[in-house]
């Protein structure tokens, strides 16, 4: 786990400065004790970090979740008696996985999958914006389109361009917010470049330290930054305060009806939005590892147990975390486990120091974030991927900015499923295997005429099943629709091939592909419908 320990220290610091404003922020906007969000935070990355078979995601507390636990709380009479429901939705979550339903996430198509990354980097920016100029004073971490404070984000942003228009914006978070978006774009595009320090010490950390000495520097400036533009993380004066901090369950409401409802939606909700998470980030993953769901269903409910039982909030793994986790070089899960002790040593040393970061720095981070997330190249390479990947990922991108995360897929999945069963009308679709493992080491794998994302968990299961230093024989001769979630998988498992030395051999109508760059050109050009 700490072999990439050079590449997921510097990671797990970037996450770290991400999650900590997240943590209070989503914390904020569920109507919880700010305490809660960081209680959440340390278990997601300690907790999960060390149960989870994902190599590269980060859980923590869900913004998806703030609505539910907003209203939650006061429905079932105070924060005690909601942390009985977080308690009952984490053990749900493990029925789940022992009941093997991680496989759910596998039925959502790689356009909507893309289109949550996208929206959500858009909303990371948008949300971001008012902070970045200092205007807006309440920070919150919630990523739907609606604010905790009554405003929406439409709402936001045309007060800062007024705000900015009239001179009535914080000149001072403005500055240093700039001066952390140049550090960063340096430190990416020229510095990092340049040496093993400027690899070892990440552009984020030397934003942050740049905005904890601006503070200090211009404290008696007319350009000094107010409390109300930094980091607000409580400050226990003694043990005994820090004992005050935490919430216990109140069991006595255990068998309320509502309760066990509001654990069961908790356990549904959490599920989901983990499951989509973990189908998003592998897609992410440079070295295309594939994460066992059932056992992240698993470690989900063990943190929103233990979560639960000392007073957090409810625990997902969290896609702006783990995107800025891998766009940091994140390799193996170390990172997530020591960004959630950094967050733990950080909450019991030193919070006075963190409460000098100004928020326009992390804004300026995550702007960085949310563009990686939202590149403008994705959205050409969706639209010349044709209507039918196109028409999914641009309805969920817009569901996720105007209202919120789960509606967003839910919308994009709705016109995902219309797209398939109208190419289905005229054509049935299967997947046919033939020939399990023999004696010289080949396998064949004769796909069907029709081939759509929904074979995808059952063509992921029998790849992932193909033995290390054997030959795979793929026949497509007679395979007509090849859904574009299938040659991505394809793709991706002729580059982990060369790892478990697996030879593939592709039969397809032009003759026989038998080398992995040639077999990835031929489904490149099979996307743009050129290959037979």
């Amino acid at each position: 786990m700490f072999k990439s320990l050079k590449s997921d220290f510097p990671a797990s610091i970037v996450v770290f400065f991400v999650a900590l404003p997240l943590c209070l922020g989503i914390a904020l906007a569920s109507g919880a004790p700010l305490f809660s969000g960081l209680i959440a935070g340390i278990i997601g990355g300690i907790v999960v970090g060390f149960l989870s078979g994902s190599q590269i995601g980060v859980s923590g507390p869900a913004a998806g979740l703030a609505a539910i636990v907003l209203t939650a709380i006061t429905a079932l009479g105070g924060w005690e008696n909601f942390l009985v429901a977080v308690v009952l939705g984490g053990a749900i979550q493990i029925v789940f996985g022992l009941l093997r339903l991680g496989i759910i996430g596998y039925y959502f198509p790689s356009s909507v999958i893309k289109g949550m990354l996208t929206g959500i980097g858009i909303i990371i920016i948008l949300k971001q914006i008012p902070y970045f100029f200092g205007i807006d004073k309440n920070p919150e971490g919630d990523f739907a389109f609606l604010q905790v404070d009554g405003e929406n984000t439409l709402t936001e942003l045309l007060k800062t361009l007024n705000a900015l228009l009239s001179g009535n914006f914080d000149k001072g978070a403005t500055i240093i917010a700039l001066i952390a978006m140049a550090i960063l774009i340096l430190w990416s595009n020229v510095l990092s470049k340049k040496g093993k320090f400027f690899q070892l010490v990440q552009g984020p950390l030397v934003a942050v330290v740049a905005g904890i000495v601006y503070f200090f520097i211009t404290r008696d400036s007319s350009l000094a930054l107010s409390g109300d533009h930094l980091v607000s993380v409580p400050v226990p004066e003694s043990l005994s305060d820090m004992k005050s901090l935490l919430a216990f369950p109140n069991f006595e409401v255990i068998t309320r009806g509502d309760v066990i409802l509001t654990g069961f939606t908790i356990a549904l909700v959490a599920s989901l939005e983990t499951l989509l998470c973990v189908e998003a980030t592998d897609k992410l993953d440079p070295h295309k590892r594939v994460t066992p769901t059932n056992r992240e269903l698993l470690a989900q409910g063990t943190g929103n147990m233990i979560s639960g039982f000392i007073g957090g909030l409810p625990i997902t793994q969290v896609i702006v975390r783990s995107s800025a986790n891998i766009q940091s070089g994140g390799q193996t899960k170390a990172s997530a486990i020591i960004h959630g002790f950094l967050l733990l040593i950080s909450v019991l040393t030193i919070p006075q120091v963190l409460n000098y970061i100004p928020l326009s720095v992390l804004a300026a981070i995550l702007f960085i974030v949310g563009y990686k997330l939202a590149k403008p190249s994705t959205f050409k390479a969706m639209y010349n991927g044709g209507w039918m990947q196109f028409v999914p990922f641009i309805v969920t991108v817009l569901g996720i900015v105007f209202m919120d995360l789960l509606k967003g897929i839910g919308l994009g999945l709705a016109v995902g499923i219309f797209i398939v069963l109208y190419r289905s009308f005229q054509n049935s679709h299967f997947l046919h295997k033939e020939g399990e493992d023999v004696d010289d080491g080949k396998i064949k794998m004769t796909l069907a005429e029709e081939v759509t994302f929904f074979n995808k968990g059952a063509i992921l299961k029998e790849l992932d099943r193909v033995p290390e230093n054997s030959i795979l024989e793929l026949d497509v001769r007679n395979t007509r629709y090849l859904d574009n979630d299938i040659i991505e998988i394809l793709e991706d498992f002729a580059l982990k091939a060369k790892e478990r030395q697996i030879d593939i051999k592709l039969y397809s109508e032009r003759g026989i592909v038998e080398n992995p760059e040639s077999f990835i050109e031929f489904f490149k050009l099979r996307k743009k419908g050129k290959a037979s």
